[in-house]
């Protein structure tokens, strides 16, 4: 069985570290697999780029580039929802790649920003191969958007869509959804999701509604992400060893979905009434965003080295996660596996991944107060309580996440494809 993994990227972001420990972990349980990306950013043997030549270096940038220049055009030079939708209108046709040739199952994951166009899948999908697809938003069964919040149109047909300036019954969202339908239509195509509640979703929409949707976690490295010395992990990044460290991350940080203004407004208040706190923060962010934090506030900008990051979750008392829109999230699942009790949003899939007051603190969307009283609950409780949160939290990972039990559902459902 030889298997094709395809992403945007092999490190940047949720969906390209998951793809990336999706493959490792199938190459650790004996199945043949390669990645094809579009940005490679690691020295990885498995993985390969589209971009090989400085030329197609060039075509990747007029393909991004144009893409955002249409949408910037069609949304009357507004670049307020710039990425909270793609048209795929530009991408490279891999259909003749050599990795896809030798493919016995194409496994597509995040593919947009000039990777893979529709008209690209289309050509993917008139080899007759099976294709999985892992959804890791909802831009698969949508017209245009990857997170439609509370809008429920693609359950019928997109268009009037809130995301643009000037929305119509038959806008840009009803055109692109139509498109998909007709390519998903004779499909061969094997959608799964990373959480109950994208498959839920996905089921609802009709672009899916015929489809077998099944749903799959991602996988962790549960060797790399584990406990460790608190005290050693602080002083490996220099940390102070007498306060309580509430802890807070993501890829991009400035993106207004993962919540980040609500934690600082949260933890402005808690700071009037508890001087023993500090707020560590990692992600991709700016100078300006810097200058503007309190001084108990770290700013560790974007980390992609794994002993760091292991470190960071060993280090702090809590993990907060105050997303608005939220699937399966890797930094949640990271916290977990290394002990950390996680306070969230009860959003999307996170509810899947954190029990109340067992591993962790749910708290009703954009509640700062409650917010606030989940985090005070992590750092002022007893120390028996708080062992065992840790306890819970290792244990939730190692039942539902461990690489191994990931990797044979996958096996699974590609040699059941394959038998049919």
């Amino acid at each position: 069985m030889k298997v094709l993994l395809l992403n945007n990227s092999d490190n940047l972001g949720g969906a390209a570290i998951a793809a990336n420990r999706l493959m490792n972990a199938l190459i650790t349980n004996g199945i043949e697999t390669k990645t094809l990306v579009l940005n490679k950013k690691t020295d990885d043997e498995n993985v390969v780029s589209v971009k090989t030549f400085f030329t197609k270096q060039l075509l990747a940038s007029f393909y991004f580039l144009w893409e955002r220049f249409i949408i910037f055009i069609y949304n009357r030079l507004s670049r307020k929802n710039l990425f909270k939708i793609s048209i795929a209108n530009a991408g490279f046709d891999v259909s003749k790649h050599f990795l896809v040739k030798n493919a016995d199952i194409i496994h597509l994951h995040w593919i947009n920003q000039g990777f893979l166009s529709l008209r690209s899948i289309k050509k993917l999908i008139k080899l007759g191969k099976p294709i999985v697809w892992t959804m890791h938003d909802m831009w698969n069964f949508t017209g245009i958007c990857h997170h439609a919040q509370t809008c429920l149109n693609y359950t019928q047909n997109c268009g009037n869509c809130h995301y643009l300036k000037n929305p119509k019954n038959n806008d840009i969202s009803y055109t692109h959804f139509n498109r998909k339908k007709k390519i998903y239509s004779n499909a061969q195509l094997f959608p799964v999701t990373c959480s109950n509640w994208l498959r839920q979703a996905a089921e609802k929409s009709e672009l899916l509604r015929n489809k077998p949707i099944i749903s799959i976690p991602n996988p962790i490295d549960i060797e790399i992400f584990k406990p460790c010395c608190q005290v050693v992990a602080r002083h490996e990044l220099s940390l102070p060893k007498e306060k309580k460290i509430i802890l807070f991350g993501a890829a991009n940080i400035n993106d207004n979905r993962k919540g980040l203004s609500i934690l600082l407004n949260v933890f402005k208040q808690m700071v009037d009434n508890q001087k023993n706190i500090e707020l560590v923060v990692f992600g991709k962010t700016t100078d300006k965003f810097s200058e503007q934090v309190p001084s108990q506030v770290h700013i560790l900008n974007y980390v992609s080295n794994n002993e760091t990051l292991v470190n960071l979750y060993n280090a702090a008392d809590v993990f907060v996660h105050p997303s608005l829109d939220e699937n399966l999230p890797n930094t949640i699942m990271e916290a977990l596996a290394c002990g950390l009790p996680v306070v969230a949003f009860q959003t999307g899939g996170i509810p899947e991944m954190i029990t109340h007051k067992e591993n962790g603190y749910l708290v009703p969307p954009e509640n700062e107060s409650e917010l606030a009283k989940g985090i005070e609950y992590m750092i002022d409780n007893d120390n028996d309580t708080i062992q065992n949160l840790r306890i819970n939290a290792r244990n939730k990972v190692e039942t539902n996440y461990d690489p191994q039990i990931i990797a044979k559902q996958y096996e699974k459902l590609y040699s059941s494809i394959l038998e049919k």
